[in-house]
């Protein structure tokens, strides 16, 4: 990799930032093929569902203040996440009707997406958990042989490592907090050096200093449990009984008004402590498409597939961008800035369809 590509510390803030120079100009031509607008969504790719839901996701993002209502709006918020209540009884037939419409499926289109990536450098981004977990490493050690492939997680990056074991890949961990590249020889490599990006390092020891916190905060509530996940704290409460859920959100509303340069996010039953720096899954993606010498290219075609809200991050990048598509892995329709959607992970095998085209020579790059 190239030296603008390295980690360096700031010497009068601390925190190591990635020297990496990203084009105010788009990196996609404006001419670039668009997806499909699903039926209802009201033009590209979205999925217009309940307002009242996004202002509950909304609000769990403000820190501090608030009181007894303030966790109220946070279990709002929680239940709101929740796919077993996409459904009450109470909904109108309209509203559920609505909650049905979905986006077009990337295994029905696989050859609409696959001409607009014709004569492009394909490259794949992935989430790991209800995206990659259920493929074979078989499946994924094929794909990273056709194009640059990366894992962009919110765990923390050596837990997912660990996980898939495949030392030719790209990981993002901690939401994209944490970057490396390939441990042995990649074509899309750059020199002998890993690229490496941790941009949030001065809030190692807070970070900690919160897990600490959080695991003695909740280790009353049954079902709770809290991961370090090095650049985030994650408080999973998927295994909370519901009447249960106002105690997880006040132990971690009181621990994180301790900290004003720490804010909450939230993904699926899980609520995220995290660095108040702009930095996410879409940062992560543009990141690495700079690492890859492709920050400045029209013939590039990155192709994100994830299933949790902050995935949205990255979708909404390669939505601004024109170019390359998001594939949502849902049952359940969500707001989305995804261009094409999987009903469920063991649907990856989308990934099988990728690489044998290219290795049937129908990319011009292959």
């Amino acid at each position: 990799m190239t030296n603008q590509n390295v980690v360096v510390p700031d010497t009068k803030s601390g925190i190591s930032l990635p020297m990496v120079r990203l084009s105010g100009s788009s990196i996609f031509p404006a001419t670039a093929q668009k997806p499909p607008t699903a039926p209802g969504t009201g033009g590209g790719g979205c999925i217009s569902l309940s307002a009242k839901k996004k202002l509950l996701l909304e609000n769990l993002e403000i820190n501090g203040g608030g009181g007894a209502a303030k966790i109220n709006s946070w279990v709002d918020s929680m239940r709101a996440s929740s796919p077993t209540h996409m459904k009450s009884s109470s909904q109108s037939l309209s509203e559920q009707h609505q909650q049905q419409i979905t986006l077009p499926s990337a295994l029905d289109n696989f050859d609409q997406i696959m001409e607009a990536s014709r004569g492009k450098q394909i490259v794949m981004f992935l989430d790991y958990d209800g995206t990659l977990s259920p493929i074979m490493r078989t499946t994924v050690r094929r794909l990273a042989t056709c194009f640059p492939t990366a894992i962009v997680s919110g765990r923390c990056r050596d837990k997912v490592y660990k996980f898939v074991r495949l030392a030719e890949l790209y990981y993002a961990g901690s939401h994209g907090m944490d970057i490396k590249g390939p441990e042995k020889g990649s074509k899309y490599t750059k020199g002998t050096e890993p690229v490496i990006c941790q941009p949030a390092s001065e809030f190692l020891p807070m970070i900690d200093e919160v897990f600490k916190e959080l695991v003695a905060k909740t280790k009353l509530t049954p079902g709770a449990k809290v991961e370090n996940n090095k650049f985030c704290v994650s408080v999973h409460f998927r295994c909370v009984e519901e009447k249960k859920w106002s105690e997880v959100a006040e132990a971690v509303k009181s621990v994180l008004n301790k900290y004003p340069k720490l804010r909450l996010s939230q993904g699926r039953k899980v609520l995220e402590i995290r660095p108040t720096i702009k930095w996410d899954k879409g940062k992560a993606l543009e990141f690495l498409l700079e690492s890859l010498g492709f920050a400045n290219c029209t013939d590039v075609f990155p192709i994100y597939i994830g299933d949790d809200r902050t995935d949205e991050d990255a979708f909404k990048v390669l939505k601004e961008r024109e170019q390359g598509f998001g594939i949502l892995v849902s049952k359940v329709a969500k707001d989305t800035n995804a261009s094409y959607s999987l009903q469920e992970p063991t649907q990856a095998s989308l990934h099988d369809l990728f690489h044998n085209y290219c290795f049937l020579g129908n990319n011009n790059y292959y």
